[in-house]
């Protein structure tokens, strides 16, 4: 026989010690639950722990990269930049979590295997793969949002002589300096990568099938007397924030853009650009470039009369140029349409010439061209929301798989529970607002918090479960406000457009993050309507 597994019993268990997991923790921990979190990985971070790339950055200015709840850290936490680098937001993690003596809750080196409801003892249990078992009460998934890497079909990968990295499991052994490395992927991870390679590769090519739109990030270091201002203000700040669609602390501007003169429009255009930020370009100059067609091409051609503008080989500019909409997430960069002003940065217009297949030495295209290179690099993103989840089997009420549940696009009711799955939250899974993350978790987190502490204190069998009416009319709600949006028209991450097999489904509430907000305390106020009365 042998050794007994460990079992845990819990109120509460946290599976991710990421932005979320980490808030997710000291919220419940604080409303006086026993609380368990567990990451697979060897520490804390969560996406910051794994995705250590070259030039890896949020695109959220670093004085809102950061937790509201702590306004005394807000003030007095050192940072130097714009916008924060993966090795200083993981320090910041840690930062939190020593300060607020977090670490004794939480297991490193475990993950969840399977997860499954007991209808008898209304808890779950959750089996882990080094064989710790853990009862739980509540079971919240802060997984994440964009974890599971994502590998594009290719033939030949296998094949490959050289070495593979995808970005999201980035190798820091691999010597990029003199080599000819190959990137495939070209959204906001390969912009950051490419950007910060460039000057250190011998020849760097870039495979592109579709060329994004790309706007100054604004990085650099923050001026004289910037950081005071920031502090002095902060109240306000995050009152702005709250009540803001898209909590990026950028203005969010009304002024339609076609009553602008040619003149004022590319004035309003140059101004966001020169500021940076990609939601501030999206959002700031004009508030209808996401809705109105005409709108989106002005800032289209603005942002293509740049690309010319800045690249001087009109080859390599043209295939830089996307023909779609200006509709994904926006993306900012700090030099990337710079870099294929030098010699040793090519581009490869995959629309123009497809890839074969990968072969030993390198990429064949279907003109026959093989473009030999020592490493390959794939920016190919993530199987982003669900995937995380579709790996673990997850079983609630009556043998039912969350895959099971899934079949037909993932949904949760307010972005934070399934029907069939009691006393299970969910952290940046499907169908919460689209805008700036953090900001998103926290608000989710606070909400699954009122509901524990709902079932906790006001509910004789201690359990929320929500109906199945209320999951469906929460994505019916998704659908409709996506509907009249620009997002739709283009293939993108945002609806599963990434992953191949998978059924395009609308992943976020478009609603703006001030309505969600409203939505979460209208649904507190009332006592919870959206969940099964016991």
């Amino acid at each position: 026989m042998g050794p007994v597994p460990e079992t845990l019993q819990v109120d509460a268990l946290v599976v991710g010690a990421g932005v979320g997991g980490i808030y997710s923790t000291y919220n419940l921990s604080r409303a006086g639950f026993n609380v368990q979190c567990i990451d697979m990985a060897g520490d804390i971070g969560g996406t910051w722990y794994w995705n250590t790339y070259p030039g890896a950055m949020s695109d959220t200015e670093t004085y809102l990269y950061r937790y509201s709840w702590d306004k005394e850290d807000l003030r007095t936490y050192p940072w130097s930049k714009h916008y924060v680098y993966q090795p200083e937001i993981l320090e910041y993690l840690r930062h939190i979590v020593k300060k607020h003596d977090l670490r004794k809750y939480m297991r490193f080196s475990t993950e969840m295997d399977s997860a499954s409801w007991d209808e008898n003892t209304g808890s779950w249990t959750i089996s882990c793969t080094n064989g710790l078992v853990i009862k739980a009460r509540y079971l919240i998934n802060c997984l994440g949002l964009l974890s599971k890497p994502n590998y594009p079909d290719i033939p030949g990968i296998s094949s490959f002589a050289g070495k593979i990295i995808h970005t999201a499991k980035w190798d820091n052994t691999v010597e990029l300096e003199g080599k000819k490395v190959g990137i495939i992927g070209n959204g906001s991870t390969g912009v950051q990568v490419m950007t910060a390679i460039a000057p250190k590769v011998r020849h760097l090519i870039s495979f592109q099938r579709h060329p994004q739109y790309s706007v100054p990030s604004g990085q650099g270091l923050i001026p004289q007397g910037y950081r005071e201002k920031i502090n002095q203000n902060y109240d306000r700040i995050w009152q702005d924030v709250w009540s803001s669609s898209t909590a990026f602390g950028v203005p969010e501007s009304t002024r339609k853009t076609m009553e602008a003169t040619p003149e004022e429009r590319r004035q309003a255009f140059q101004q966001v650009w020169d500021q940076g930020n990609g939601f501030r370009f999206m959002f700031s100059a004009f508030g209808d470039i996401t809705t109105n067609l005409e709108a989106n091409e002005e800032a289209c051609n603005f942002i293509r009369s740049k690309i010319d503008e800045i690249v001087k080989d009109p080859k390599k500019a043209k295939a830089l140029k996307p023909c779609d909409l200006y509709a994904r997430r926006p993306l900012c960069d700090s030099g990337y349409y710079q870099i294929f002003n030098h010699d040793n940065v090519d581009i490869v217009d995959l629309r123009e010439t497809p890839i074969d297949k990968i072969v030993p030495d390198g990429i064949k295209t279907k003109d026959g061209e093989v473009y030999k290179l020592d490493v390959l690099i794939f920016a190919t993103g993530f199987d982003a929301i669900e995937g995380n989840y579709l790996r673990i089997k997850i079983t609630g009420r009556d043998g039912e798989t969350i895959k099971k549940h899934w079949e037909n696009g993932s949904t949760a009711y307010g972005a934070v529970a399934c029907n069939g799955f009691p006393n299970m939250f969910i952290v940046s899974g499907p169908q919460g607002a689209f805008a700036n993350f953090p900001v998103v978790i926290e608000s989710e987190i606070d909400f699954i918090t009122e509901c524990i502490q709902h079932a906790q204190n006001k509910k004789a069998d201690h359990i929320m479960e929500v109906s199945r009416e209320s999951e469906q009319q929460w994505s019916d709600l998704c659908d409709q406000l996506v509907e009249g949006s620009l997002f739709k028209t283009t293939a993108s991450w945002i609806f599963g457009a990434n992953v191949e097999g998978r059924k395009l489904s609308t992943k976020f509430y478009f609603g703006g993050l001030n309505r969600y907000r409203e939505w979460v305390q209208k649904e507190i106020n009332s006592g919870f309507p959206g969940f099964i009365s016991s």
